[in-house]
């Protein structure tokens, strides 16, 4: 259990990779939607529901992280 929670804070941390909102939010959740298929597999849920739920999550939260330029 130990070793998929190491993961699971791995692919958290590399979410959001992208320059723009757009990016960030479609690479979340496709990292998002993988690594929640192998916890929903793992845990019981199912790898469908995993996979919607992580890969909702992901998005949002590549969307929301996403750092403001400035122009001067």
């Amino acid at each position: 259990m130990t070793k998929y929670i190491a993961l699971a804070a791995i692919l958290v941390g590399i979410t959001a990779c992208g320059d723009t909102w757009g990016q960030r939010a479609v690479t979340g959740g496709a990292i998002g939607a993988g690594s929640g298929a192998v916890i929903g597999g793992v845990t019981g849920l199912g790898v469908l529901p995993g996979a919607l739920i992580g890969g909702a999550v992901g998005a949002g939260a590549g969307a929301a992280t996403t750092p403001q330029r400035r122009y001067y």
